[in-house]
C-alpha cells in the first residue's frame, strides 16, 4: 500500500509537465518535455540552474541542448542533496527508460523501505525540476550527459559500486565462449551471441534461477562474491582471461568464471556483472540509502541570558582586537609579499601583539580585510595600512562596529582557516594573500547558523551532526569520482570534506566573533540571518555591552586600572602616556619614564598631563606619579638635537662635558663646537635613540630652534572598496529577469515551431529561418499591417547576430517597420534592410 500511495503521489507531482501525469502524449525529447511545462516550472528550472539563462536561450531546443551539456549537468548534480543524487545514480544503472516501479526497487530493495518510498517522489521531482530527468512516470529518462557521468564506461566504477552489465562485459567475447558459458550455467544453446547474452542476463536477473545456480557453488564462493558485491566490482586474479570450463574448475573463482558469474575484464582482472550484484544486493543500488537528512539536535542547553552575555563579551573583545590590530598599523603595517599576502614572520608578530594564536590572528586580519578596514597601500614598496573607511568605522557605536564585522565575515568567500596550508602547487597559503577564496564559504556559514537557529534557545549542537547534515545537503564526493564512494563503502576512512572543514571553522570563528556564546547561537547572532542584519543585530547587542567609562583608578605603584572599556579620547591619551601591562575585564596601564617622555614628545606639557590625570581619576593622583611627571618634564628638552649632520645643544656645560667623556658616546663622533653645542657625525634619529638609551631625555629641535612634536602621522591607504566575494557560478536571476527570460524563450519557441501558411512557403523553405527578397519582405509586411496578422521574420542586428522573431507589424515608413515583438514582449522598430526574410504564420501559431 505504501508503494502504491507514493507512486500515485509521484504521478501527481509533475512540475507542471502534462507528460508526467499521463494527461498528454509522452514527450519524445527533453525539448518536448520542457515545452509541456508551465511558466512557473520553467522559472524554477532557470532559478535552480542559473547557467542556463546566461545568455537567454532562443527557444526550447536551445534550452534543452544547453541543459544537456556535460558542464551544466555536472554543476546541477553537485547541487543535489544526497538522496536525490543517489536516485540519479540508480537511474544511471537502470534500464533506459526506467519505470517508476523499477526505480523504487533499486532504491528500496525487493523487501521495500517505507522511508525510501516516502522520500522518492520528492527526489524524482527534484531531478525533473532541474531537467536532469524527463518523461512520464512509466518512462523516466536520465539525460545522456548525466548517464555518462554517473555510469562511466568499462573499467570504471559507478558511484553505486556496480560494474558493467553482462552485455557490456561480454562485448568482444567469441561466440564459442558464450556458448560454453551457457552450457556450464545449465542453459540451452542459442543461435547467435545476442540471444546468448540475453539468456545469461535473464538467468542472473531471476532471483530463483540465480539462487539455484549458486546452490551448487563450492566453499569459499560466497566470500569471493562478498568482496565484490558492494564495490569495487573488479578483482585481480591470475590468468583471468583463460577460458575455464565447469569440469575443469578447481577454485571458487574458476567456478564463477566458468558460469559467467565473473567475467574477464583483462589479463589479470575479473568483474562482477551488474545483474549478479543487484540480485545479491536484494535489488538495491546502494548499500545505505539516505532518504532522511541527519538530525541536528542539542547536546547541551544553556540559559539564554547566559549565552547572550557570553557572546556579547566576545563581541566586545572582537571589536577591541580589530581596533588594536589596526591601531598598531596606523603608521604603516608590514610589507606585502611579492606573491601577495603577509609573511609568516609578520603573522607571528601580529599574533604576539594581539596575544593570540596565529590561526586567530589570521582570522582577525581577514575579517578586517573583508570589512574594508584594511588593504595594501599600492605604493612601490607595498605595505598594509588601514583604509579611510577605518576612520568612519571608529566613529560608530560599538554594537554597529561589531555588526559590520559580523556581516562582512558571514558574506566573505575568503577562508582564514586555509592560512598555513598548501595550494595545489605546494605553496604555503598566506594571510591576506591570494587563493584563499572558497565560493562555498558564505553558504556554509549561513547554513550552519540556520541549523543552530533551528535548535531550542541556548541549545549547543553536536559538531559532528552539523558536518553530517551539511554533507547530506551537498555530498562531498563529486558524482564523476564515484570510485571513492565505492571504496568508502568498503570501509576505508575518508578525509573530512571541504564543507565539513568549513563548518568546523564556522563554529570556531562564530565563537571568537561573538555570534555564538558557550557554543549556542546568541540573539544578536540570530539577527544576522534576517533581512536587516546590521541594524537588527546591532540593536540586540547594544543593551548587552558595557557603557564606556570616563575614568580610571590611579594606584601608588605607578599603575592605572581601567575597570571597563574607556571612552575613545581617554583611551587615546592614556595609550600614549602609559604602557598596557595586562588586559582582561580590567586593563592595567603602567607609567614609566619612557611612556611619560613619549607623551611629552607628542606635544603635551607637564601641566596638561597633571590636569588630565586629575580630571579622569576617581582616586587622587599618587605622589610617586606626580613626581615622575615633574622629573621627566624637568629633564625633557634640556638637550636639543638638530641637523648638522646632527648636533646637541644644552645650556649646562657640565652635562655636555659629561657626554664627551662617556664611553657610550664614542661611536657618535661628538665634538664641541661651542660651550653649549656639540656636533655629531650620525643622523638626528640615531643620536636621539642613543641618548635616550643612556637614560637621558633629549628633545628634537627644528631649524628655528623650536621643539619638534614627534608623534608619527597616521597613515591611510587610498580609498579602497571591500573585497567582492567570489560567486559560486552565475548569480541566481531575480523574479523580473526570470519572467522576461521565460517570455523570450516561449516567444522564440513559437517562432521556431509555429506552422506557416503552405501557399507562402515553398517546399525548399520548409525549415529554417525565412529567406525572401527585399520586395517580397516589404509587400508581406505592408499586407500584415492591413490584416493584423503575425509574421515570422529572420533579423540581423547591428552586431551581426541573427535571430528569429514573431512580430505583429503596426506601420511601415522610412525603411523601418514598427511592430509588437512577441519575443521581447514590447513594441520595437526594425530596419527593413536587416530583415533576412519573412513568412506568414497560421492562426494557431500566433498565440
Amino acid at each position: 500500500m505504501t508503494t502504491q500511495r507514493n507512486r500515485e503521489a509521484f504521478v501527481g507531482n509533475g512540475n507542471g509537465s502534462t507528460a508526467a501525469t499521463g494527461g498528454g502524449p509522452a514527450p519524445r525529447t527533453l525539448a518536448e518535455d520542457l515545452r509541456g511545462r508551465d511558466d512557473e516550472a520553467l522559472a524554477a528550472l532557470l532559478r535552480a540552474r542559473p547557467d542556463l539563462v546566461t545568455p537567454v536561450p532562443g527557444d526550447m531546443t536551445q534550452l534543452a541542448t544547453r541543459a544537456g551539456t556535460r558542464a551544466s549537468v555536472v554543476r546541477a548534480l553537485e547541487h543535489l542533496d544526497r538522496f536525490a543524487q543517489q536516485t540519479a545514480e540508480a537511474l544511471a544503472v537502470a534500464p533506459d527508460p526506467c519505470p517508476y516501479g523499477t526505480l523504487l526497487t533499486l532504491m528500496a530493495g525487493e523487501e521495500g523501505d517505507p522511508a525510501v518510498a516516502e522520500a522518492l517522489p520528492a527526489a524524482v521531482a527534484q531531478l525533473r525540476g532541474r531537467a536532469l530527468v524527463w518523461g512520464g512516470d512509466d518512462r523516466l529518462r536520465l539525460v545522456r550527459a548525466a548517464h555518462d557521468v554517473l555510469a562511466p564506461g568499462p573499467g570504471a566504477v559507478s558511484p553505486t559500486g556496480l560494474g558493467p552489465t553482462v552485455a557490456e562485459a561480454t562485448a568482444g567475447m567469441s561466440p564459442g565462449r558464450l556458448q560454453q558459458l551457457l552450457a556450464d550455467a545449465g542453459l540451452p544453446a542459442t543461435h547467435d551471441p545476442v540471444s546468448a547474452v540475453a539468456a545469461l542476463t535473464a538467468l542472473f536477473a531471476d532471483p530463483a534461477g540465480l539462487a539455484a545456480l549458486l546452490a551448487g557453488a563450492p566453499e569459499g564462493t560466497e566470500a569471493v562474491l562478498e568482496k565484490l558485491v558492494w564495490g569495487p566490482p573488479y578483482g585481480e586474479v591470475a590468468q583471468a582471461a583463460e577460458a575455464v570450463r565447469a569440469a575443469d574448475a578447481r577454485t571458487p573463482v574458476q567456478w564463477l568464471l566458468a558460469r559467467g558469474l565473473l567475467l574477464p575484464a583483462g589479463g589479470h582482472t575479473v568483474v562482477l556483472p551488474r545483474e549478479v550484484a543487484l540480485r545479491l544486493r536484494g535489488g538495491r543500488a546502494h548499500r545505505t540509502p539516505e532518504p532522511v537528512p541527519p538530525a541536528v539536535a542539542a547536546v547541551a542547553t544553556h540559559g539564554e541570558a547566559g549565552v547572550d552575555a557570553a557572546a556579547a563579551g566576545a563581541a566586545f573583545t572582537a571589536v577591541r582586537v580589530v581596533e588594536e590590530l589596526l591601531a598598531g598599523w596606523e603608521t604603516g603595517g608590514p610589507q606585502v609579499l611579492r606573491a601577495g599576502g603577509l609573511s609568516v614572520r609578520d603573522l607571528k608578530r601580529t599574533a604576539a601583539a594581539l596575544e593570540t594564536g596565529e590561526r586567530a590572528a589570521a582570522f582577525w586580519l581577514e575579517t578586517a580585510y573583508a570589512a574594508g578596514l584594511l588593504a595594501s597601500d599600492g605604493e612601490v614598496d607595498e605595505a598594509y595600512a588601514p583604509t579611510p573607511r577605518y576612520d568612519e568605522w571608529l566613529r560608530l557605536p560599538t554594537a554597529e562596529r561589531w555588526a559590520e564585522l559580523a556581516t562582512a565575515w558571514l558574506a566573505a568567500t575568503r577562508t582564514p582557516g586555509l592560512v598555513g596550508g598548501r595550494d595545489a602547487k605546494g605553496r604555503t597559503l598566506a594571510a591576506l594573500g591570494p587563493d584563499l577564496d572558497r565560493t562555498a564559504a558564505p553558504e556554509v556559514r549561513r547554513r550552519t547558523l540556520e541549523l543552530l537557529a533551528g535548535l531550542p534557545a541556548g541549545g549547543v549542537p553536536d559538531a559532528a551532526a552539523v558536518r553530517a547534515r551539511l554533507d547530506w545537503e551537498r555530498p562531498p564526493a563529486a558524482p564523476r569520482t564515484g570510485q571513492s564512494r565505492a571504496r568508502g563503502a568498503a570501509g576505508e576512512a575518508a578525509a573530512p570534506s571541504a564543507r565539513a572543514r568549513l563548518a568546523e571553522w564556522t563554529l570556531e570563528e562564530a565563537e571568537w566573533l561573538g555570534v555564538t556564546g558557550r557554543g549556542a547561537l546568541a540573539g544578536h547572532g540570530r539577527a544576522l540571518l534576517g533581512p536587516a542584519a546590521v541594524a537588527e543585530a546591532a540593536g540586540r547587542l547594544a543593551p548587552l555591552l558595557p557603557e564606556p567609562l570616563d575614568h580610571v583608578l590611579l594606584q601608588a605603584d605607578l599603575t592605572a586600572v581601567a575597570p571597563g572599556p574607556l571612552r575613545r579620547p581617554l583611551a587615546e591619551v592614556l595609550g600614549v602616556l602609559a604602557d598596557v601591562e595586562s588586559k582582561g575585564g580590567a586593563t592595567v596601564y603602567r607609567f614609566t619614564p619612557g611612556s611619560v617622555r613619549r607623551a611629552l614628545d607628542a606635544g603635551h606639557t607637564a601641566a596638561d598631563l597633571h590636569a588630565f590625570l586629575t580630571a579622569h581619576s576617581r582616586t587622587p593622583v599618587p605622589q610617586p606619579l606626580a613626581y615622575l611627571l615633574d622629573d621627566v618634564a624637568r629633564r625633557h628638552g634640556r638637550l636639543r638635537v638638530g641637523a648638522a649632520s646632527s648636533y646637541v645643544r644644552c645650556d649646562d656645560d657640565a652635562l655636555l662635558a659629561e657626554l664627551l667623556a662617556d664611553r657610550r658616546t664614542a661611536g657618535l663622533g661628538l665634538r664641541r663646537l661651542a660651550p653649549t653645542v656639540l656636533a655629531a657625525e650620525c643622523a638626528p634619529d640615531t643620536l636621539l635613540e642613543r641618548l635616550r638609551s643612556m637614560g637621558l631625555a633629549p628633545a628634537a629641535e627644528s631649524a628655528t630652534g623650536d621643539v619638534l612634536v614627534t608623534r608619527p602621522d597616521a597613515r591611510r591607504t587610498p580609498p579602497r572598496a571591500a573585497p567582492v566575494p567570489v560567486p559560486e557560478g552565475p548569480p541566481v536571476p531575480d523574479r523580473t529577469l526570470l519572467g522576461a527570460a521565460v517570455k523570450a524563450i516561449r516567444a522564440g519557441d513559437r517562432a521556431a515551431t509555429a506552422p506557416r501558411k503552405p501557399a507562402d512557403t515553398p517546399p525548399h523553405r520548409a525549415s529554417g529561418p525565412p529567406r525572401t527578397t527585399s520586395a517580397e519582405t516589404l509587400a508581406t509586411v505592408q499586407a500584415a499591417v492591413l490584416t493584423g496578422e503575425p509574421l515570422w521574420i529572420g533579423y540581423v542586428n547591428a552586431d551581426g547576430a541573427a535571430s528569429q522573431r514573431v512580430i505583429e507589424p503596426v506601420r511601415v515608413e522610412g525603411g523601418f517597420v514598427t511592430a509588437y515583438d512577441h519575443t521581447s514582449d514590447e513594441v520595437r522598430t526594425y530596419a527593413l534592410h536587416r530583415i533576412t526574410g519573412v513568412a506568414e504564420l497560421a492562426e494557431e501559431g500566433a498565440g
